[in-house]
């Protein structure tokens, strides 16, 4: 059964989307409403928002990716709307040798798993979700979904690259964040349709995100 909503956000796979949608729903109140997050893949978020599915869709991108993600945006009739930036870092188990280091080196990692997001088969490499994704691993799981990604780094006493915004990384996955390395630096924000303003719900979801972003963000 498909059901028409009338506010969507696509996004990828961060805690802060979730986060922020819950915020704003509860803050809007009602007695119904019909109402969509969906977690996609980057090039996913681009076909949401541009075929109007969603309203606006949150994803970053790096000092070294953007030029790339601005072209597909751009011919998607697209706008990247920049909200903060914040520096990667290394996410792994609380019980991990590397947890209690002041900062890692993708070459302290290189023995353990590394697992990432999944994208579309055609994709470019500047569309992953992970800083720095292009870099060679010997061992490396791809996951689609933020659940079994957490599980395995804690199982397989692996690692992720992350975004700098630490809500609710550590919440029930057992994962603590270091600094990774890098002069590599993440640009969050949110994308939306050329020559389109956001409706009012679109626009409470947007300043609950960069008070969020705000809020959460680590360098």
């Amino acid at each position: 059964m498909t059901v028409e909503t009338t506010f969507a956000v696509s996004g990828q796979h961060y805690l802060f989307n979730v986060q922020t949608f819950a915020h704003t729903v509860l803050a809007l109140g009602g007695d119904a409403y019909a109402y969509a997050l969906r977690d996609r893949t980057t090039q996913g978020v681009i076909d949401d928002v541009a075929g109007g599915k969603s309203d606006l869709g949150v994803l970053f991108q790096t000092s070294a990716t953007a030029d790339e993600v601005n072209a597909a945006l751009d011919a998607a009739g697209l706008e990247f709307v920049e909200l903060i930036q914040s520096a990667p870092r290394v996410a792994l188990p609380k019980s991990h040798p590397m947890v209690n280091a002041s900062s890692l080196s993708l070459e302290d990692m290189e023995d353990f798993p590394y697992l990432y997001f999944e994208q579309d088969e055609d994709s470019p490499v500047a569309f992953a979700e992970e800083a720095l994704a292009s870099v060679p691993r010997a061992k490396s799981i791809a996951c689609t979904d933020r659940a079994s990604l957490s599980e395995l780094i804690v199982a397989l006493n692996g690692y992720t690259v992350t975004s700098g915004i630490l809500v609710g990384i550590s919440d029930g996955a057992g994962l603590n964040t270091v600094p990774l390395d890098t002069d590599v630096k993440l640009h969050l924000g949110y994308v939306v349709r050329k020559g389109e303003e956001l409706g009012d719900i679109g626009q409470r979801f947007v300043d609950t995100l960069k008070k969020n972003l705000v809020k959460y963000a680590r360098f």
